[in-house]
């Protein structure tokens, strides 16, 4: 595979972004249970196989990118071969020191390449530049694949949010610190 580039996205990003097939499939789920003790609560998150394979629709509104795509703090875009194949989008605005990465995709034909990766480590690089000491990436409880590349990336679980999408699904946010 040619040399991955990245640089911020542009307007004329944004069409070739909307048809990407945001989807993903995914064999396990994150499994979550809530438990309520006498003065407790706790939950428990488990990772389950599925009978079968699972199409993991994309959490949020995509025809929302046309409109959104400048409001966050950032945007960058994966480049090969002269063509996009995938973004990501941060804020600053969530926690404080905190930058929060609320959209990886990568173009179905170019996963498993590495373009996800060489995107969050640019994601990191764009937030260290900010001053920022940790880094959050959110993700929906249903994208296995996702979970497993930032859990190899060193990122580690720091918390959920139920019904956190439009879908209703389970949110899970895993952080990383960027400098102590």
């Amino acid at each position: 595979m040619a040399e991955v580039q990245i640089r911020n996205a542009v307007a004329t990003d944004i069409q070739t972004i909307m048809g990407f097939d945001h989807s993903t499939t995914s064999d396990y789920v994150w499994q979550f249970d809530l438990q309520h003790g006498e003065d407790q609560v706790g939950a428990i998150f488990r990772e389950i196989r599925l009978p079968r394979s699972i199409n993991v629709r994309y959490p949020k509104t995509i025809t929302n990118l046309a409109d959104e795509w400048n409001r966050q703090s950032g945007m960058i875009v994966a480049i090969v071969e002269k063509g996009v194949c995938g973004y990501l989008r941060l804020t600053d605005n969530i926690v404080p020191e905190t930058s929060w990465i609320t959209d990886l995709v990568v173009s179905p034909v170019f996963r498993r390449k590495g373009i996800g990766k060489s995107l969050i480590l640019a994601a990191q690089t764009w937030a260290a530049e900010r001053q920022k000491s940790r880094i959050i990436i959110e993700m929906s409880a249903k994208n296995h694949p996702a979970i497993k590349l930032v859990q190899k990336m060193g990122y580690e679980f720091c918390g959920y949010n139920d019904n956190y999408y439009a879908t209703n699904d389970v949110a899970l946010f895993f952080g990383r610190v960027l400098r102590s």
